[in-house]
């Protein structure tokens, strides 16, 4: 089987008028701009298993391969999944990204986007999260330039993280305990 090759930008479940997928494209190209070693994706789609929402960011991240993405590692990425059937969403980063971003950030970004899913206004729900996502980099960036110890040891994935990225590279499913933050939006 092949890995899938996939868009930074994939609305599958056609949330985005066109407009609204630039404004969005947009955003993503200045995020990267801003952080040019990292890569932000979005992708929206109708998952049929409820648990296929947190189990398809973490295997999308580890087995896809992004067009826009030349040279940065799949380590280095950010995914935000989200399915229109439940009215859920869901971010999953690169262990690269272990030391600047806990579950508590991601819960943050999830949060300040909800209100404006709620109102069906996904593209200033992406477009937030991004700024959000921005200002906790931008601050754990500057936490790490003053105690790169600290942010060092992080950085190194732990055995633990390193097995389950080979098990899952080899196909299998990793345990629901094992993935990102998810956060209902509905009501």
């Amino acid at each position: 089987m092949h890995d899938p090759v996939v868009k930074c930008l994939s609305d599958r479940a056609g949330l985005l008028r066109r407009v609204e997928r630039d404004r969005v494209q947009r955003a993503i190209d200045q995020f990267c701009a801003r952080f040019p070693q990292l890569f932000f994706c979005v992708h929206t789609a109708v998952f049929a298993n409820p648990t296929q929402l947190r189990t398809f960011g973490f295997w999308l991240l580890n087995r896809g391969v992004f067009q826009e993405v030349s040279e940065r590692a799949n380590a280095a990425g950010i995914v935000l999944v989200i399915d229109v059937e439940r009215k859920a969403a869901g971010m999953t980063y690169g262990y690269h990204l272990d030391a600047y971003l806990n579950e508590s950030d991601t819960f943050e970004c999830l949060s300040k986007a909800h209100p404006h899913w709620l109102e069906g206004r996904h593209d200033d729900g992406i477009i937030t999260l991004l700024k959000v996502l921005e200002k906790i980099l931008l601050r754990t960036s500057r936490q790490a330039r003053r105690d790169p110890e600290k942010f060092a040891k992080k950085v190194t994935p732990s055995p633990r993280v390193a097995a389950l990225l080979d098990r899952h590279r080899g196909g299998s499913v990793a345990k629901e305990s094992e993935v990102v933050n998810e956060v209902e939006v509905d009501s």
